[in-house]
């Protein structure tokens, strides 16, 4: 599959998410939100999750979606997004086949060592189903409301 690009349309994504599947010929019409995380449960990743459901109602009103994606299993996304209240749905790509084609695994320094994960990662998708825009070694203070700026500068 060709890795992801601004400007292009991205190819038919199917995944299983806690909510039921997710298929983004289906998402056709509305701009949606994918963000990756390293790992359920962790201090960054809450952080995240938190400050994503705090904006829900306002990315519903640009009739965006949002949904988060880690390499966790459905049963650990489950546990997470009822701790945390999640309304949106969250994506178990076990087999990273969505982290693959949308190139967010790297090396991390974790303790002293090296390990391969996740690169909290964000990509923002139009109507069209069309790339518009990325953020890449995402800092998460402040990224919720920057995203959401960008779907609103979407909706515009």
């Amino acid at each position: 599959m060709t890795p992801i690009a601004i400007g292009r349309p991205l190819p038919p994504l199917t995944a299983e998410t806690t909510q039921g599947s997710f298929d983004s010929a289906a998402l056709r019409g509305k701009p949606f939100v994918l963000y990756f995380y390293p790992k359920d449960n962790t201090p960054g990743c809450t952080t995240e999750a938190q400050d994503f459901r705090d904006r829900h109602a306002q990315f519903l009103a640009l009739d965006c979606q949002i949904f988060g994606i880690s390499r966790d299993t459905l049963k650990s996304h489950q546990g997470f997004a009822d701790k945390q209240c999640l309304p949106f749905p969250l994506i178990a790509d076990s087999d990273e086949a969505l982290c693959a084609l949308f190139g967010v695994m790297k090396q991390k320094n974790m303790y002293g060592k090296q390990v391969r994960g996740i690169e909290r990662s964000t990509f923002l998708v139009d109507r069209q189903g069309v790339l518009v825009q990325e953020w890449r070694g995402v800092r998460v203070p402040g990224h919720a409301d920057e995203v959401l700026q960008a779907a609103q500068n979407l909706a515009a």
